[in-house]
């Protein structure tokens, strides 16, 4: 029961932060797989992220159903459910709707690593547009078909970018994931005002790699703790070290 206590504060607290980092603004959503059943992951009630307390968090199956608490949850939760299911490994999971983000969904030039601290975001950032197996959608992820399509897309990488609509990431640890997110939008950001500029030198996928393996090296997530206690004051809290 302490790891679960533990596992829904750290995602109120990633809610907060997803909407202070202007990641998440009404929408959007983050979730984490239940620390004692990989069956079931964590993701609260259909709510703003910056409003999100402790007792809005549900559970919910892998297919979406709901297994614990009430509420309205979210109708993109089967973006995460289906995650999980095709990833053993990915422990948590943010979809967002960051508007620096949202044009490489429509464009022919993709969102690569432009910065070192922005290597999380993976060498490869795929596009997944719906229309390819759905034909015209409200362009939501509705139901499980279109999450495991969207999963088959994301594939082991960390990021996908979804045409016309957002980005979902999954990592490791929520930790990496609520930074993998905030650095997709970083990213977006420099690589806009970059290529305004002319051609950009982008990292290589060995030094992408290099910079992963630094980032992870150590206990669980230590690379990414020094973000998370930045962010932690951004949002409001004070830090947990």
């Amino acid at each position: 029961m302490a790891d679960l206590k533990t596992a829904i504060d750290e995602l109120v607290i990633a809610n907060r932060i997803l909407a202070t980092e202007k990641v998440c603004d009404a929408f959007g959503h983050v979730s984490v797989r239940h620390p004692d059943d990989p069956t079931r992951f964590l993701l609260s009630r259909g709510r703003a992220p910056e409003l999100i307390e402790a007792s809005d968090i549900m559970q919910f199956t892998l297919t979406g159903e709901t297994a614990a608490g009430t509420g309205k949850p979210y109708l993109e939760r089967f973006i995460h459910g289906a995650i999980y299911e095709a990833r053993p490994e990915a422990m948590a999971v943010v979809h967002s709707h960051s508007y620096s983000v949202v044009p490489f969904s429509v464009i022919g030039e993709k969102l690569r690593p432009i910065m070192h601290v922005c290597a999380t975001i993976g060498a490869d950032v795929s596009v997944w547009d719906p229309q390819a197996q759905f034909g015209d959608t409200d362009m939501l992820i509705g139901d499980m078909e279109q999450g495991r399509d969207l999963a088959r897309a994301l594939g082991p990488r960390t990021s996908v970018l979804m045409r016309g609509h957002g980005s979902t990431v999954a990592g490791g640890s929520l930790r990496e994931a609520v930074y993998a997110a905030v650095m997709l939008e970083v990213n977006a950001q420099l690589q806009l005002k970059a290529q305004a500029f002319g051609p950009v030198t982008f990292l290589t996928p060995g030094e992408i790699e290099k910079v992963r393996a630094r980032q992870n090296k150590g206990r669980p997530g230590e690379g990414f703790d020094r973000a998370w206690q930045y962010w932690l004051r951004h949002a409001g809290f004070k830090t947990d070290e």
